[in-house]
This record gives structure tokens, sequence and C-alpha cells, in this order.
């Protein structure tokens, strides 16, 4: 198994899958092949903070590299997603960022010379990872709580949550990255007249915004994403779906449909000459399940190269 205290591109040490207890605002939870990340402040509606945004560059470094996990599914404690940045701070909640103490580790890092994002420290680790994640939205997720799941593949709402781009309303710009991904996610249009408006919206608004896949019935949200989940974990080859959400994803930003055809036709010349496509076809013709040998790699898989890369401008 790949050393779980292995550092990603994120500078953030993973947390030990075996070694949870040291999580104070998450939940972490590896099992059949899933791994469930639970944002844990349900007295405050999960409201994010500086030690969740730790928390959560940590478990998902260390999802990505335990070969146990092929899935990750995040969703909320109690009634809320996340309901946003943790306003106790008051008026002074968003300011002095240059002078305010930060945490060992990413959030003690400079990005051009400012202080990095805690949104974009928790939510870039997400979009390096090799393995499908799936949002499960449980109740409100605004502000933070929404741009978090962006680079999630795959984001599933119960019928009681709720969305909001609302950073115009607290007088800042979006963050986690979110001006690269929403407007991929969604449209340029549909993302503007969220963004623009900072209205709260229901979660058919987001269905049909495409923000979500579906809407559930809120007690068959986790069990939705755990049969998607497993559908995964049960029918497809590690390497092969590594590979193919790190194409997907960086491809958004490709000049050319050309680099596609380059990169897919590597992909293909290197999986195939691996067990997992002798496996799968073998499992089609016998009517069986497949049993794929391949395990992801620490580094490119057939060679992709991991994504997003870290700049260099982003100094510790």
């Amino acid at each position: 198994m790949t050393d779980p205290s292995r550092r990603s591109g994120t500078g953030a040490p993973p947390v030990d899958r075996r070694k949870t207890t040291d999580l104070t605002e998450l939940r972490y939870e590896v099992a059949d092949g899933v791994a469930t990340v639970t944002l844990h402040r349900p007295d405050r509606l999960n409201a994010f903070t500086l030690t969740m945004a730790d928390e959560l560059a940590r478990v998902a470094a260390a999802a990505d590299a335990d070969e146990d996990v092929r899935v990750v599914v995040v969703t909320g404690s109690g009634r809320a997603f996340c309901a946003g940045a943790d306003l106790g701070g008051g008026p002074g909640t968003f300011g002095g960022r240059r002078t305010r103490e930060r945490p060992p580790g990413p959030l003690s890092e400079d990005i051009a010379g400012f202080p990095r994002d805690a949104g974009g420290v928790a939510a870039l680790p997400f979009a390096e990872l090799r393995k499908p994640v799936i949002a499960a939205v449980n109740g409100p997720a605004v502000g933070i709580g929404a741009t978090l799941t962006l680079p999630m593949d795959i984001r599933i709402a119960a019928k009681s949550a709720r969305f909001g781009f609302v950073f115009g309303r607290v007088g800042i710009v979006p963050e986690a990255a979110s001006s690269w991904f929403l407007p991929r996610v969604v449209g340029i249009s549909q993302a503007m007249e969220w963004v623009a408006t900072g209205r709260v919206f229901d979660a058919a608004e987001a269905l049909r915004g495409r923000l979500v896949s579906r809407v559930v019935p809120d007690d068959e949200l986790l069990p939705a994403a755990y049969g998607l989940a497993h559908e995964i974990v049960e029918n497809t080859s590690a390497v092969a779906v590594g590979a193919a959400r790190q194409l997907l994803w960086s491809m958004l930003g490709a000049a050319s449909p050309w680099d596609a055809h380059r990169a897919e036709s590597r992909a293909l010349v290197e999986l195939g000459d691996g067990p997992d496509p002798a496996e799968g076809v073998a499992a089609f013709l016998e009517k069986r399940p497949p049993r794929f040998p391949s395990r992801l790699p620490d580094g490119a898989v057939a060679g992709v190269p991991r994504w997003p890369a870290p700049p260099d401008d982003v100094t510790g």
C-alpha cells in the first residue's frame, strides 16, 4: 500500500486513515472502497474555518494515497452541508488577511505574494484527486459550502438543499478557485446570474442550472450517493478511471481537441499493454464481475500528468 504519510502537491501532510483522532471538524471513514468525508460542526451548520480547510486538504491527500479508496463521498453532519464561512469574527471576518496569524502547512503559504485563500487550500486537493468525488449535499450549501463542491465530479442534492454564491452580498469575490470551476460546470451566463445576484436558490433551480446532476428525497441522499460509488467500485478499473478523470478536467482548458487526441492516444497504448483491459474483456465475455489488478501509481497515470500541477508562485 502507498505510504499514507506521502505529501501531495497541496503541501498538506495527509491523514493516515487508520489514525483520524486528530480530526476535530471532520469525520473520515473508509469502507468497501469508499472514503466518506463528513463536515462535522453541526452546532454551527458546519460553518467553514481555517481548521476545516486544513483538515479537508489532509483527508483529500489521504484518500488519494490509499489504495483501498476508489471513490470519495463528501457530505455534512446534521441539517446543513456547509452554511459558509464562520462569521464569528464579526465585521472583521474577511479583513486583515496579510497580518493575521496563519497555521502551518498550505494555509501559511503565499501565492503571487498574497496569502493563499483558505477556500482554495480546501478545494484544490479535491481537484488533484485521481479518484471520483461525489458531493452529497444534504442541506444549505452557501458561499464556500457551494464553491467547495465545484471540483467534485458529481453533485447530488437532497430536496431540502439550498445553494448560494453570496459573496457579492458581503463585499467579496468568489473563492476556492470557483471563478475557474463555476463557468465550466454551469456555463458563464448561469454562473454570472448566481454570482451577480448572490441569491440563495433551491435544489430544483440547481438542477435546472446543471449545478447538480440529480435531486432526491432527503432520506434517499446517502443511499443514492453510495449506490453510485459502489457502481464505480464494483465495475471499473482504478487506473482507467483515474486517467479519465484527469483527462476530462485538464482538457477543459486545452487549446485544441488535438491536445486530447495526443493524450488519449498515449493513454490507450499504455493502458492497453497492462493487465486491466485483458481482464475487462475476459469478464465481459465470461459474464462475470471484473477483478481489475492494477493500482494507481504515485505519479502520472497512463502517461496523463497529475492535474492541476502546483504553480511556481506558491511559496511557503
